[in-house]
């Protein structure tokens, strides 16, 4: 797709077909209760159509609550909603992530699953925990499976017993960590990569050469690093709990970086990591 056409609606093709959504909500740290709900509801209101929580995140009852309050008040139907939750470290094993997932899929309140994402990867247990994602997709809960986390490291550990080639890896992305090995590993299997912390959790939004691309472009510096995702054919999936943040993180569809300035971006490369850092998860 040529990067000037880029829409809130467009969607990125899986491996298997599934098409989803090129930018999403993310609920990490957003808590329980009224506070989750308002902002999956403000991100539904501007257009968001990708909703991405875990069970680590402890809110998968809001984020199912919100969707099917917008499919029962035929605001939404299902198909308009991808929704990812993630398996998380203490369930590996394959009854424990079978087990894991019927929890998760029942406090969401669907049917189905559009994406279900090994959260991190355990040593011991998440060769097993993959072949129950197998499980699950072949019996049609979910719609396509991946990891978070991986590395190309363990993305080759894992290619090499899977059945299953994994759609998605989700890893930290943004301008100051590209990961251009595992990026380059997915790329050569197909594996969609999506961006997670792309904000850099607000850390970096004051970077010198960042200001200096927003100000050409007049543009947030959290707009232009969403922007550099996207561009890079990335999924991205801000974090916000704020309706004035949620609207400005999807209003970037209406200009692109031009070369030069993807490129100062991409220099500023160092390898960063501002949240989990698996290099050296066994």
């Amino acid at each position: 797709m040529p990067k000037a056409t880029l829409a809130i609606a467009s969607t990125l093709p899986l491996n298997n077909g599934v098409a989803m959504p090129r930018l999403g909500l993310g609920v990490y740290q957003t808590g329980s209760g009224r506070r989750a709900e308002n902002a999956v509801q403000w991100a539904l209101d501007a257009g968001y159509r990708h909703i991405d929580t875990a069970a680590l995140y402890g809110n998968e009852a809001e984020v199912g609550r919100v969707v099917r309050r917008a499919i029962a008040e035929g605001r939404l139907a299902r198909g308009d909603v991808f929704v990812t939750t993630k398996l998380w470290n203490s369930d590996h094993g394959y009854d424990r992530a079978l087990q894991a997932f019927e929890r998760s899929i029942g406090q969401l309140g669907l049917e189905q699953l559009d994406l279900y994402l090994v959260h991190w990867p355990v040593a011991g247990g998440r060769r097993e925990s993959w072949r129950a994602l197998e499980r699950l997709y072949a019996d049609g809960r979910v719609r396509a499976i991946g990891v978070s986390n991986y590395t190309h490291r363990h993305l080759e550990e894992l290619l090499g017993h899977a059945k299953v080639l994994p759609a998605v890896n989700q890893i930290e992305l943004h301008p100051f960590g590209q990961q251009r090995d595992t990026v380059a590993c997915c790329r050569r299997r197909g594996i969609a990569v999506t961006a997670y912390s792309p904000l850099t959790k607000g850390y970096k939004l004051d970077d010198p050469a960042l200001l200096a691309v927003a100000r050409a472009v007049g543009r947030s510096p959290a707009q232009v690093l969403i922007r550099w995702s996207l561009q890079r054919d990335f999924v991205a999936i801000p974090k916000s709990a704020d309706r004035g943040r949620i609207a400005e993180n999807a209003a970037v569809f209406d200009f692109a970086l031009g070369a030069a300035q993807m490129a100062a971006l991409d220099a500023l490369d160092r390898d960063e990591h501002i949240t989990w850092d698996p290099t050296d998860a066994p």
